[in-house]
């Protein structure tokens, strides 16, 4: 019976999404404030019946209730609750009743806040987010129904994924749709903006807080995912420039685009048809990583969906939404109103400067991502994998990151290029010091990784040093720059530390891609092995019978300057239900590297086993920087300027020798 309260709620909730559209959009062109209202009010009721929909499929996997297909087909009465609730989402059909629930809560928030925003630009907003509504839930009526029956009943499930079977995967995939989600509120402000034809410094500050709600969760998000490949498929690398990883980077980097753009519309008025157009393309290419995942074309961990023909359903969503929208653009976007001008070396040129490279960035992972499904079609088969991207990636993260700590430097419209370097010789000088630090730690070679950590420190210290300039500190007593930085906005905190985080993630990026060590060998009970100056000991291996799984644990014992400081404790677990083997490595951490031990098969023709060891230096800066960077964007968040009043005009005068924004 609860199933089908939930399949009768999703019903519902795709009227109550027509109505939102149809009142909304009505209302907004009639100036009917009734109407708009009566739509505002079913944001909130679709959100309450996607939520009871979502319940009602929670249930059915808690009390492991295989009359239904998507518990038979992702459960077992035998898994721990936690993965019995995370199986919910893993899969096709619960993880597009959480996009749905994803996109009601948007709604409904958009609903709520917002008081500044005008009624006709809010209602356009919802109605936006109605219609898109409204598509995906035809889609899960007609094509995924997570509530379809099966009969007769199963006595028990084919069991979730084992791979997903880990908290890292119960926690990265809400965190993950956030993100993506997010992203539609700001295409729903675009294409509001672009029926209105009107865009000011107001919307960009309208816009900026959900933008920066979806940036965070999504690099939360692909932090998360990325931790787990790292620990749980035990190759030893946290990015493996996997498809359906790409798919999740490519928003991400339009997004960031989007964000900083947005910026440049608040503050200068400059910048809107560029910012209306990067809207439109960062929640493209979310439902393009959602075609990827859910249509077949990919072969990845991360896919959940073979049915070619749901994928062209999604296919179809992608271009009606794209499609529509830049239609639109194409046909409104004259109407809006040339903004402020500014001359080429300025915060704004840098902003410019930096919204061109995530541009090309994302454009770059793009191709490399489609370009072999594309070739595929016409029989060509290709791999577009690492070199690649390892190829492009410093040409564009070179002058990225030189422009992100340098931009703040700069002043709004013209700046003196020279006067704000020399405003930065902190910087540079912390800078030269770890790049001293690691010719001596590491030697010469390779170069790329003297440069990779020069890009990490003044990525790092500029940020801290552009805070240390707001306050005066050194020039003022310290009392009066403790005070100017209990008054400078979180916002500015936000940013900083946003970039500080990107220094500090680069720096573990560059640390575990360069100066990786590793050892594969064979190794019997009591034998020992060396690496970056840890010493390992095989000391047993023994088969248990956990939960649901088996597992053959190994245990080593870890010593360093003749000191045990762990034990590490890698497995090989077996799932029965499923036929699965998986890998969990053991990891010991400190704060500059992680030792990384993965117990592989048992060799047969002369005992032991095969293992495999791995020292990353500065891997775990990857991780500690990125939740450094969630932090900014979560005090850029509490920054009451985004959330209440709306910026006041200004006239400024043009100097003849600058050229138009657009």
């Amino acid at each position: 019976m609860i199933p089908e309260i939930g399949h009768y709620a999703l019903v519902l909730a795709l009227l109550l999404a027509s109505v939102q559209v149809v009142l909304t959009l009505a209302g907004a062109a009639r100036r009917d404030a009734a109407w708009m209202e009566a739509g505002r009010m079913a944001a909130f009721a679709q959100l309450g019946v996607v939520v009871i929909a979502f319940a009602a499929l929670m249930q059915a996997y808690i009390v492991s209730d295989f009359s239904v297909v998507s518990v038979v087909g992702n459960s077992h009465s035998r898994m721990p609750l936690m993965y019995k609730i995370a199986g919910v989402w893993g899969n096709h059909e619960g993880s597009m009743l959480l996009w749905v629930l994803m996109l009601a809560l948007f709604g409904a928030a958009v609903a709520a806040f917002g008081r500044n925003i005008p009624p006709t630009l809010k209602a356009r907003v919802l109605g936006v987010q109605g219609l898109i509504g409204v598509g995906f839930l035809l889609f899960m009526l007609t094509t995924s129904n997570p509530f379809s029956r099966i009969f007769p009943v199963p006595l028990d499930g084919r069991d979730l994924n084992p791979l997903l079977q880990d908290p890292g995967l119960a926690f990265h995939p809400p965190f993950l749709y956030l993100g993506y989600v997010g992203f539609s509120v700001a295409f729903s402000f675009a294409v509001a903006a672009l029926i209105e034809g009107r865009v000011d410094p107001a919307w960009g500050r309208w816009v900026r807080p959900w933008t920066l709600v979806a940036w965070t969760s999504l690099t939360l998000g692909i932090a998360m995912g990325s931790w787990w490949a790292y620990y749980e498929l035990g190759w030893g690398g946290w990015w493996m420039w996997d498809p359906v990883e790409n798919a999740s980077l490519m928003p991400w980097l339009a997004g960031t685009a989007l964000l900083h753009s947005a910026i440049v519309v608040e503050k200068r008025d400059a910048l809107k048809t560029w910012t209306i157009l990067l809207a439109i393309l960062t929640f493209s290419l979310s439902l393009l990583g959602t075609f990827l995942v859910r249509s077949g074309v990919l072969t990845s961990v991360h896919a959940f969906a073979v049915d070619p023909e749901r994928g062209v359903a999604v296919l179809l969503l992608l271009g009606l939404a794209t499609g529509g929208a830049l239609l639109l653009f194409a046909l409104r976007a004259h109407t809006l109103r040339i903004g402020g001008l500014f001359a080429p070396v300025s915060r704004e040129g840098a902003l410019v400067l930096n919204n061109l490279l995530l541009s090309v960035s994302a454009a770059v992972v793009l191709i490399g991502t489609l370009m072999p499904l594309l070739l595929d079609a016409f029989g060509h088969k290709i791999s577009v994998g690492a070199p690649y991207y390892n190829f492009i990636t410093p040409f564009l993260a070179i002058p990225l990151v030189l422009a992100m700590a340098l931009g703040p430097f700069l002043p709004w419209k013209r700046a003196d290029l020279a006067g704000v370097l020399g405003r930065m010789w902190v910087a540079a000088l912390f800078t030269l010091v770890c790049v001293m630090l690691a010719l001596w730690l590491q030697g010469v070679k390779p170069v790329m990784a003297l440069v990779g950590i020069a890009l990490a420190a003044w990525a790092g210290f500029g940020a801290l040093w552009e805070i240390a300039e707001r306050v005066k500190l050194f020039r003022v007593p310290l009392a009066d720059s403790l005070s100017r930085a209990r008054g400078l906005p979180l916002g500015a905190w936000g940013t900083s530390v946003a970039h500080a985080g990107m220094g500090i993630a680069i720096a573990g990026m560059v640390g575990t891609s360069f100066w990786l060590a590793e050892d594969v060998r064979v190794m019997k009970l009591g034998d020992k092995a060396t690496l970056a100056g840890y010493e390992l000991t095989l000391d047993k291996v023994e088969d248990l019978a956990v939960a649901n799984y088996q597992t053959e644990m190994g245990q080593f014992t870890v010593r360093r300057d003749g000191g045990v400081i762990a034990t590490l404790t890698p497995e090989r677990r077996w799932y029965p239900v499923a036929k699965t083997q998986t890998t969990e490595a053991a990891i010991h951490t400190t704060f500059y590297s992680d030792l990384y031990v993965v117990l592989g098969e048992p060799n047969g023709e002369g005992g032991g086993w095969v293992v495999r060891l791995y020292h990353h230096p500065l891997v775990p800066w990857i991780w500690i920087g990125t939740l450094v960077m969630v932090l900014g964007g979560m005090l850029s968040l509490s920054d009451r300027r985004l959330r209440v009043g709306v910026p006041s005009r200004r006239a400024a005068p043009v100097a003849p020798h600058m050229q138009p924004a657009e």
